[in-house]
């Protein structure tokens, strides 16, 4: 499905993501890496088992990166403009290589662009949970949308 046109959004309108991702070691060693992020609690398995979680956290950017990319089939494939920033992002609950994430997204607020005539700002509130419905992550999200093709 390709994802949806400013004003083809709703107010309090909620998509609830079929796709599904297990993560994995690797996801978060690579990621780590790429992103020059040498933390031991995330690549370090000696250090991270003499933590309180006791093995590695999962980068929690890379968390945050899932869940919105989980959203974008059902919300912004192919009628984004932009992302504009993102706001209130919180992760309650560790994500560990084995965790598997799936998430629902939120249309909280509507609002034509002031700049750009025939587009408009969706503010998102993306929430990502575990296999045990745990939350793990949640953001607002505001994203340049374009409008409907005259």
């Amino acid at each position: 499905m390709a994802g949806l046109y400013f004003d083809q959004f709703v107010v309090d309108q909620t998509f609830v993501h079929e796709i599904r991702r297990t993560v994995t070691d690797m996801d978060n060693m690579m990621f780590s890496s790429m992103t020059f992020n040498p933390a031991p609690i995330h690549v370090d398995h000696a250090y991270a088992a003499g933590t309180e979680f006791g093995k590695p956290l999962m980068n929690s950017i890379f968390t945050l990166g899932l869940v919105i990319g989980l959203s974008v089939q059902d919300t912004t494939l192919g009628t984004t403009v932009g992302n504009l920033g993102m706001t209130d992002t919180n992760f309650p609950t560790p994500v560990f290589a084995g965790d598997t994430i799936h998430a629902e997204t939120i249309v909280i607020a509507l609002r034509p662009s002031k700049s750009r005539p025939g587009q408009g700002i969706v503010t998102f509130r993306h929430v990502g949970f575990n296999q045990r419905d745990e939350i793990v992550c949640s953001t607002l999200r505001n994203a340049l949308m374009m409008g409907s093709p005259s």
